[in-house]
């Protein structure tokens, strides 16, 4: 039934929680993983080049790479074929362009993420991606 099973995360706990259910579901079905972390550039700016927000930019850039090798590490050790990526721009577009690029057949998130705004059942990038794709989203 699935084949391929994107799990985009921002590093948060909610978004942890997506990674680990995208992972079981994976397992289940013997689907490939495919990871992604967006560098939001709502919250860290479009940067010039060798600019401050640059350097920040390449930090974050760095712990989402570490954060993405980890997950990529645990599908490995449970059998399964997995790959990472970690892009720029704004998540939901990224992440439906990633599922597509990927031909995703379900992606896996968190509810809510590093905002985790509680006076809303999904937070703005969980609730874009899902209007905007016709590609199957749980949000967990």
């Amino acid at each position: 039934m699935y084949d391929t099973i994107l799990v985009p995360t921002d590093g948060s706990q909610q978004a942890a929680r997506g990674v680990d259910h995208g992972l079981d579901i994976a397992e289940q079905y013997g689907a490939s993983v495919s990871c992604l972390y967006v560098v939001d550039e709502r919250r860290h700016g479009r940067p010039a080049a060798l600019s401050s927000v640059e350097a920040e930019h390449e930090k974050v850039e760095d712990e989402a790479t570490e954060l993405l090798e980890e997950i990529a590490d645990r599908a490995r050790d449970a059998g399964l074929e997995s790959d990472y990526e970690c892009r720029r721009g704004l998540p939901w577009e990224e992440i439906i362009a990633h599922a597509e690029q990927r031909d995703a057949d379900l992606i896996v998130m968190g509810r809510r993420g590093a905002t985790d705004d509680r006076r809303t059942p999904l937070g703005s990038v969980t609730e874009r991606v899902m209007r905007r794709t016709e590609i199957p989203v749980q949000a967990v």
